[in-house]
């Protein structure tokens, strides 16, 4: 008896994704042995549906994961796999592939693979035409939590970004071996998004000086304790790199974190208490162009610090706190009209009244505001959810993303400033 079957594939549909947006551009997308190779599909459709004309390059392992008769009919080109087709005697050429793309994208990325283009290893096709390549090179990783956090992975990721790689984080989730932490590759709605932002801004701030702060302060009681909040610094961070990618030359002034940056652009100031940040907030906001404010400074600090550690004596203790300076505030009375001044509000409740107050009474150009009330945002998360303010009476919010779009949401806003 002979039987027909029939597969349907139904590929996720995408909002807020404008068609043509990358008309004409060509991409290579490179895609390495991950699980979340699955993904390509639905990002190969997004980046074909906007215009682009997309060639796939993938690892022999990666055939194990999804196959290329799939990604071939998506993005309406031969797959690539070795150096040679001997099914029409062509040879596959690194170098032309290099000098051909506009734009490289590795998604999902191994941990393999990106430890070798970390060393120079070239031992396939993606990994030759990766160190070929002319155009800007976008890396999405992939991979266990474990993994992920490893310090040999995390040094890779950030050797990649001092060659000038761009690095999209993985995001936090379930992961395949079933266990719940950062590794999950980035969405494809995410992934074409930051590719928009790349190829249509990547110099928008060139000739620009941006001051960023970033990470919370830490006030001493004593030299073994202090007063502090949850801050991780991401969100600073994430904006000191897109300025950065977008030409800016970004001083980073950043209050205890454990972050690194690796853009030659950016140049890192650490500080640890308040008025130490607003020391060195003085004294590079009269030479910038635009100041974000995001750090979490401590309102208090200690009035009476401590030179050797409080023993306990009684069973309470009480402590004398006096007001830190308002950096904000501050920098916002000497503020000239050629000046942009961005704050931040995090806020647990009466959220949008107080972002307001503050926009007004601190001269700001807009704020930032997010809530600890909603999931996925804040203090730690690798996401954040924001609603800006502008002085002029404009709101708008967004959805929940990646701190590194985040970023490119409140930039952009600053760019449509500079505009005016």
């Amino acid at each position: 008896m002979n039987c027909s079957f029939i597969f349907f594939v139904f590929l996720p549909h995408y909002k807020n994704v404008d068609t043509n947006m990358l008309n004409g551009k060509r991409i290579i997308l490179g895609v390495t042995g991950s699980i979340a190779a699955y993904k390509t599909a639905p990002l190969i459709r997004l980046l074909v549906k906007q215009g682009a004309e997309v060639k796939v390059i993938m690892t022999p392992l990666a055939k194990e994961f999804i196959t290329p008769l799939t990604l071939a009919t998506l993005s309406k080109n031969p797959i690539l796999v070795d150096f040679f087709d001997p099914t029409n005697g062509d040879w596959n050429s690194h170098v032309d592939l290099g000098l051909w793309a506009d734009l490289y994208l590795i998604a999902p990325a191994s941990a393999n693979t990106i430890g070798k283009m970390a060393n120079g290893i070239a031992d396939n096709l993606l990994l030759t035409t990766y160190l070929s390549a002319k155009c800007p090179v976008i890396v999405a990783p992939a991979m266990d939590l474990d993994m992920y956090a490893h310090p040999a992975t995390q040094k890779n990721i950030n050797i990649l970004r001092s060659y000038g790689n761009f690095i999209i984080e993985a995001t936090t989730g379930e992961l395949a071996s079933g266990l719940e932490g950062k590794g999950r590759m980035e969405e494809p709605e995410e992934i074409v998004l930051f590719i928009e932002n790349l190829l249509s801004k990547k110099k928008s701030l060139s000739n620009k000086r941006v001051m960023i702060t970033a990470g919370p302060t830490y006030e001493k009681i004593d030299p073994v304790r202090f007063i502090g909040n949850y801050s991780s610094g991401k969100m600073g961070f994430a904006l000191a790199q897109t300025c950065a990618e977008r030409g800016a030359e970004v001083t980073l002034i950043s209050g205890p974190v454990q972050l690194s940056v690796s853009h030659k652009n950016i140049t890192r100031i650490d500080v640890e208490s308040a008025e130490e940040m607003y020391k060195e907030a003085d004294k590079y906001f009269p030479t910038s162009d635009i100041s974000i404010l995001c750090a979490a400074v401590a309102d208090f600090t200690p009035t009476n610090k401590a030179t050797s550690k409080l023993k306990k004596k009684e069973d309470k203790f009480l402590l004398e706190l006096s007001q830190t300076k308002d950096i904000a505030a501050e920098l916002g009375k000497r503020k000239k009209n050629s000046q942009i001044l961005i704050g931040f509000a995090l806020e647990t409740n009466n959220e949008e009244t107080n972002a307001l107050d503050k926009l007004v009474k601190k001269n700001l150009d807009f704020i930032v505001l997010n809530s600890l009330n909603d999931k996925n945002a804040g203090f730690q998360h690798d996401t954040n959810k924001i609603t800006i303010f502008s002085k002029n009476g404009k709101k708008e919010s967004f959805d929940v993303k990646s701190k590194t779009l985040v970023a490119n949401d409140i930039i952009d806003n600053i760019e449509l400033l500079l505009k005016k």
